[in-house]
């Protein structure tokens, strides 16, 4: 096994569907412009309220890739 490096980014993803999607629509966005995604890790969840109602998932997460 070699020895790897990580770079670590945040972001927060969004949606009225539920917490999975969310985290799948950040990953999916980050998969746009970095390579080497390795993990993820799900740091915080919350939800917007609108008229008494959950209107969307909020979720941050730190995405680790391997450098090039």
């Amino acid at each position: 096994m070699s020895d790897h490096v990580y770079k670590i980014i945040e972001l927060t993803g969004s949606s009225s569907k539920g917490i999975e999607d969310a985290v799948e629509n950040a990953v999916a966005r980050a998969a746009q412009t970095v390579r080497n995604m390795r993990w993820v890790q799900v740091t915080d969840t919350r939800a917007h309220v609108e008229n008494n109602k959950i209107a969307y998932w909020q979720v941050s997460i730190k995405i680790g890739f391997t450098m090039d």
